[in-house]
């Protein structure tokens, strides 16, 4: 019996995977896809245009931007919805609202009009009845000197350049971020709590947990 059975979890779920950078959301998703035999779906990075015009002039193209990964991440998830579900989704659509586009705004990089314009268009593709939510949203969280550690520890250069106080300012967003989420049922998890890169076998007890909070909304709902 596979894990995905031996727990319940149906096959048309999708699961999202939600936290700060370091958190191990890559990890996660590859993961839980292996160990429940889903598909993956990760950001497309390379094929943005508008990520070198973005990192030259902040405030010229961060509504561009963001209103670019709106329309990416909404095609992607009405895709793995047709697809019939069964996907580990790295990364939430929910974040670009509620973390980057008002980090812009509250920065001075997106003006109050372009603000309330992407708001505006968020809540009608999104937060609607018709928008397929995720059945789970699993936060990986832990304390910003856990983070940062776990930062330092994997070496990309573009991050060992960056200063640790965006870290401890992205660690409290996310945090605020996720105290206030209600667009679909979520999930904790403590990073230090499982090691998928040395102790594949700490996946178990993972699938176990989402197994269960998926009964639970399930019955709560029925």
């Amino acid at each position: 019996m596979n894990l995905r059975t031996k727990y319940g979890i149906p096959g048309n779920s999708v699961i999202t995977i939600a936290g700060t950078v370091g958190v191990g959301k890559s990890t996660m998703t590859n993961g839980l896809a292996r160990a429940l035999g889903f598909r993956t779906s990760f950001e497309k990075v390379d094929t943005n245009p508008y990520l070198d015009k973005f990192y030259d002039d902040f405030k010229s193209w961060s509504f561009h931007l963001q209103v670019y990964f709106l329309a990416e991440r909404f095609k992607e998830q009405k895709k793995i919805f047709e697809y019939g579900g069964g996907f580990i989704q790295d990364r939430s659509i929910y974040e670009d609202t509620g973390i980057f586009a008002k980090m812009h705004y509250e920065k001075g990089n997106m003006s109050a009009i372009d603000y309330d314009t992407y708001k505006s268009l968020f809540d009608a593709m999104v937060m609607t009845p018709y928008f397929p939510h995720p059945d789970l949203l699993i936060y990986l969280e832990g304390s910003i000197d856990d983070v940062v550690d776990r930062i330092r520890e994997r070496g990309r250069p573009m991050e060992q350049q960056t200063p640790v106080e965006y870290w401890e300012e992205m660690h409290v967003r996310y945090e605020n971020w996720i105290d206030s989420f209600n667009a679909c049922p979520v999930l904790r998890l403590n990073i230090n709590d499982y090691d998928l890169v040395n102790d594949q076998s700490s996946i178990e007890p993972i699938i176990e947990r989402i197994g269960y909070f998926i009964e639970q909304t399930r019955l709560l709902k029925s």
